[in-house]
C-alpha cells in the first residue's frame, strides 16, 4: 500500500503539461513519468507480487508440460506396438522352428527306414545259418563267432528303435500281419496266428516290415 501511495505523490510531483510548453518538452516530460512507471512496476515485482508478464511464463509452461505428457503417451503407445509385434514375431519363430524339426525327424525316419530294411534280409540270412548249424557244431569258434556278431548286429538295430514283431499267438491285424497262409488248427482260436513264416519288425512306431504269417481258420 505505502508504495501505491509513493507512485501517486511522485505522479503529482511531476509537471503536467501545458498549453504554454512546447511539444519538445512535453516529449521530455512523457518520457521521465514513463521511466519513472517502469522503475516502479519492477519495485512491486521485487516485493513478492506477481508481475503482468510472469502470466505469460506460466501459460507458456503450461503448454510445455501438456506438450510432454503428450509426447509420452505417444512413446508409450510406440513401444506397446513394438513389444507386441516382438511377442507375435517371437511365437512365429517358435511355430516354425517346431514345423522345421518336426519335418527334419520325419525325413531323418523316412532315411533311417530306407536303410533299416536293406539290412533286414541280413538278419534272415544269420537267423538261417544259424538255424542250419548242427546242434553237435554250435559250441565251435566259428559258430560262435557267427551267433556273436548276429547277437551284436541285432542289438545296433535295437538301438535305434528296430524290434522285431511277436507275431505266434497274437490276433491276425492287418496292420502289422500280411496273411498268406490259412489253416485249420483246433489249438488254436480263430484267426490266430500260428507261424510266422518271415519275421517283422517296427522301426519306432511303424512297421518297418509286415510280418508274413499262417493264420488259423
Amino acid at each position: 500500500m505505502e508504495t501505491k501511495k509513493k507512485s501517486s505523490e511522485t505522479a503529482t510531483e511531476k509537471e503536467i503539461p501545458t498549453n504554454d510548453m512546447t511539444v519538445e518538452e512535453v516529449e521530455e516530460v512523457n518520457a521521465d513519468v514513463t521511466e519513472e512507471t517502469q522503475v516502479q512496476m519492477e519495485e512491486v515485482s521485487e516485493d513478492g507480487k506477481k508481475p503482468v508478464k510472469s502470466k505469460k511464463g506460466s501459460r507458456r509452461g503450461g503448454s510445455n508440460n501438456k506438450a510432454l505428457e503428450l509426447e509420452i503417451e505417444k512413446q508409450k503407445a510406440l513401444l506397446e506396438e513394438a513389444d507386441d509385434r516382438y511377442k507375435r514375431l517371437l511365437a512365429e519363430f517358435e511355430n516354425a522352428r517346431n514345423r522345421s524339426e518336426k519335418e527334419s525327424k520325419r525325413n531323418y525316419d523316412i532315411g533311417a527306414k530306407e536303410v533299416l530294411e536293406q539290412l533286414l534280409p541280413v538278419v534272415d540270412n544269420f537267423e538261417r545259418a544259424l538255424q542250419a548249424i548242427p546242434e553237435e557244431d554250435k559250441e565251435r569258434a566259428f559258430e560262435q563267432g557267427v551267433d556273436k556278431i548276429y547277437k551284436q548286429l541285432m542289438t545296433s538295430l535295437s538301438d535305434v528303435g528296430v524290434k522285431p514283431m511277436d507275431a505266434v499267438g497274437a490276433e491276425f491285424n492287418p496292420d502289422f500281419h500280411n496273411a498268406v497262409l490259412h489253416v485249420e488248427d483246433e489249438e488254436y482260436g480263430e484267426n490266430v496266428v500260428v507261424e510266422e513264416l518271415q519275421k517283422g519288425y517296427m522301426y519306432k512306431e511303424e512297421v518297418l516290415r509286415y510280418s508274413m504269417v499262417k493264420v488259423a481258420n
